[in-house]
Protein backbone atom coordinates (compact mmCIF):
# COMPACT_ATOMS: atom_id res chain seq x y z
CA UNK A 1 0.00 0.00 0.00
CA UNK A 2 1.41 3.33 -0.97
CA UNK A 3 1.24 6.47 1.11
CA UNK A 4 0.24 9.59 -0.78
CA UNK A 5 1.64 12.96 0.00
CA UNK A 6 -0.01 15.64 2.07
CA UNK A 7 -3.34 16.84 0.78
CA UNK A 8 -4.68 20.33 0.60
CA UNK A 9 -7.95 21.26 2.28
CA UNK A 10 -9.84 20.38 -0.94
CA UNK A 11 -8.45 16.79 -0.95
CA UNK A 12 -5.97 17.19 -3.86
CA UNK A 13 -2.36 16.05 -3.37
CA UNK A 14 -0.25 19.06 -2.58
CA UNK A 15 3.15 17.63 -3.23
CA UNK A 16 5.54 14.77 -2.54
CA UNK A 17 5.74 13.31 0.93
CA UNK A 18 8.38 14.51 3.31
CA UNK A 19 11.79 13.19 2.55
CA UNK A 20 11.32 12.87 -1.20
CA UNK A 21 12.76 15.33 -3.56
CA UNK A 22 11.08 16.96 -6.43
CA UNK A 23 12.73 14.74 -9.05
CA UNK A 24 12.26 11.43 -7.28
CA UNK A 25 9.43 9.15 -8.35
CA UNK A 26 6.57 8.84 -5.90
CA UNK A 27 6.07 5.36 -4.52
CA UNK A 28 2.84 3.80 -5.90
CA UNK A 29 2.83 6.18 -8.87
CA UNK A 30 5.06 4.28 -11.21
CA UNK A 31 5.02 4.16 -14.97
CA UNK A 32 3.39 0.78 -14.94
CA UNK A 33 -0.31 0.21 -15.58
CA UNK A 34 -2.70 2.21 -13.39
CA UNK A 35 -4.77 -0.92 -12.57
CA UNK A 36 -1.82 -2.83 -11.17
CA UNK A 37 -2.19 -1.96 -7.43
CA UNK A 38 -5.96 -1.50 -7.54
CA UNK A 39 -6.89 -5.07 -6.62
CA UNK A 40 -4.63 -5.03 -3.60
CA UNK A 41 -5.97 -1.67 -2.53
CA UNK A 42 -9.59 -2.92 -2.94
CA UNK A 43 -8.89 -6.03 -0.85
CA UNK A 44 -7.29 -3.92 1.86
CA UNK A 45 -10.10 -1.38 1.66
CA UNK A 46 -12.75 -4.14 1.89
CA UNK A 47 -11.01 -5.52 4.95
CA UNK A 48 -10.78 -2.06 6.43
CA UNK A 49 -14.44 -1.37 5.65
CA UNK A 50 -15.43 -4.66 7.29
CA UNK A 51 -13.33 -3.97 10.33
CA UNK A 52 -14.62 -0.42 10.58
CA UNK A 53 -18.21 -1.67 10.19
CA UNK A 54 -17.65 -4.33 12.86
CA UNK A 55 -16.09 -1.76 15.16
CA UNK A 56 -18.94 0.66 14.54
CA UNK A 57 -21.53 -2.05 15.11
CA UNK A 58 -19.78 -3.36 18.22
CA UNK A 59 -19.66 0.17 19.56
CA UNK A 60 -23.27 1.16 18.82
CA UNK A 61 -25.12 -2.20 18.69
CA UNK A 62 -25.42 -2.74 22.48
CA UNK A 63 -26.82 0.75 22.93
CA UNK A 64 -29.21 0.22 20.03
CA UNK A 65 -30.35 -3.12 21.46
CA UNK A 66 -30.90 -1.56 24.87
CA UNK A 67 -32.82 1.25 23.19
CA UNK A 68 -34.88 -1.28 21.25
CA UNK A 69 -35.66 -3.18 24.45
CA UNK A 70 -36.53 0.05 26.26
CA UNK A 71 -38.84 1.04 23.38
CA UNK A 72 -40.53 -2.36 23.52
CA UNK A 73 -41.07 -1.96 27.26
CA UNK A 74 -42.44 1.53 26.71
CA UNK A 75 -44.77 0.22 24.02
CA UNK A 76 -46.01 -2.52 26.36
CA UNK A 77 -46.48 0.03 29.13
CA UNK A 78 -48.41 2.26 26.74
CA UNK A 79 -50.70 -0.63 25.82
CA UNK A 80 -51.32 -1.32 29.51
CA UNK A 81 -51.96 2.37 30.15
CA UNK A 82 -54.35 2.56 27.21
CA UNK A 83 -56.30 -0.43 28.53
CA UNK A 84 -56.43 1.11 31.99
CA UNK A 85 -57.52 4.42 30.52
CA UNK A 86 -60.30 2.74 28.54
CA UNK A 87 -61.50 1.02 31.71
CA UNK A 88 -61.52 4.32 33.58
CA UNK A 89 -63.41 5.98 30.74
CA UNK A 90 -66.00 3.21 30.83
CA UNK A 91 -66.33 3.71 34.61
CA UNK A 92 -66.91 7.44 34.08
CA UNK A 93 -69.50 6.67 31.43
CA UNK A 94 -71.24 4.32 33.89
CA UNK A 95 -71.16 7.07 36.52
CA UNK A 96 -72.69 9.53 34.07
CA UNK A 97 -75.32 7.00 33.09
CA UNK A 98 -76.05 6.41 36.79
CA UNK A 99 -76.46 10.16 37.25
CA UNK A 100 -78.81 10.20 34.27
CA UNK A 101 -80.75 7.28 35.76
CA UNK A 102 -80.94 9.06 39.12
CA UNK A 103 -82.20 12.18 37.37
CA UNK A 104 -84.82 10.09 35.57
CA UNK A 105 -85.96 8.52 38.83
CA UNK A 106 -86.19 11.94 40.46
CA UNK A 107 -88.19 13.20 37.52
CA UNK A 108 -90.40 10.10 37.65
CA UNK A 109 -91.09 10.72 41.37
CA UNK A 110 -92.00 14.31 40.59
CA UNK A 111 -94.42 13.32 37.84
CA UNK A 112 -95.85 10.52 39.99
CA UNK A 113 -96.62 13.07 42.71
CA UNK A 114 -98.28 15.28 40.09
CA UNK A 115 -100.31 12.33 38.85
CA UNK A 116 -101.44 11.48 42.40
CA UNK A 117 -102.51 15.11 42.92
CA UNK A 118 -104.40 15.16 39.64
CA UNK A 119 -106.12 11.90 40.57
CA UNK A 120 -107.16 13.33 43.98
CA UNK A 121 -108.51 16.45 42.26
CA UNK A 122 -110.42 14.36 39.74
CA UNK A 123 -111.97 12.23 42.52
CA UNK A 124 -112.93 15.38 44.41
CA UNK A 125 -114.44 16.90 41.26
CA UNK A 126 -116.30 13.65 40.58
CA UNK A 127 -117.78 13.72 44.09
CA UNK A 128 -118.78 17.36 43.69
CA UNK A 129 -120.41 16.73 40.33
CA UNK A 130 -122.25 13.69 41.76
CA UNK A 131 -123.58 15.83 44.63
CA UNK A 132 -124.52 18.61 42.21
CA UNK A 133 -126.36 16.12 39.98
CA UNK A 134 -128.28 14.74 42.97
CA UNK A 135 -129.13 18.25 44.13
CA UNK A 136 -130.19 19.25 40.62
CA UNK A 137 -132.38 16.13 40.40
CA UNK A 138 -133.98 16.91 43.78
CA UNK A 139 -134.57 20.51 42.75
CA UNK A 140 -136.09 19.37 39.48
CA UNK A 141 -138.36 16.91 41.31
CA UNK A 142 -139.34 19.62 43.80
CA UNK A 143 -140.19 22.03 40.99
CA UNK A 144 -142.19 19.39 39.19
CA UNK A 145 -144.04 18.63 42.44
CA UNK A 146 -144.66 22.32 43.02
CA UNK A 147 -145.77 22.69 39.42
CA UNK A 148 -148.12 19.74 39.82
CA UNK A 149 -149.49 21.16 43.06
CA UNK A 150 -150.09 24.54 41.38
CA UNK A 151 -151.81 22.83 38.50
CA UNK A 152 -153.99 20.90 40.91
CA UNK A 153 -154.68 24.09 42.84
CA UNK A 154 -155.77 25.85 39.64
CA UNK A 155 -158.02 23.00 38.71
CA UNK A 156 -159.59 23.08 42.17
CA UNK A 157 -160.12 26.81 41.92
CA UNK A 158 -161.50 26.42 38.46
CA UNK A 159 -163.93 23.76 39.70
CA UNK A 160 -164.89 25.89 42.63
CA UNK A 161 -165.53 28.89 40.43
CA UNK A 162 -167.49 26.72 38.15
CA UNK A 163 -169.60 25.55 41.04
CA UNK A 164 -169.99 29.06 42.35
CA UNK A 165 -171.16 30.50 39.11
CA UNK A 166 -174.91 31.02 39.04
CA UNK A 167 -176.82 28.57 37.01
CA UNK A 168 -180.12 29.61 35.64
CA UNK A 169 -182.91 27.61 36.98
CA UNK A 170 -184.74 25.45 34.65
CA UNK A 171 -188.34 26.42 34.04
CA UNK A 172 -190.73 23.79 34.28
Amino acid sequence: MSVPGPTSPDGVLAGPPHGLGAGEPTPGLSDTSPDEGLLEDLAVEDKAVEQLAEGLLSHYLPDLQRSKQALQELTQNQVVLLDTLEQEISKFKECHSMLDINALFTEAKHYHAKLVNIRKEMLMLHEKTSKLKKRALKLQQKRQKEELEREQQREKEFEREKQLTAKPAKRT
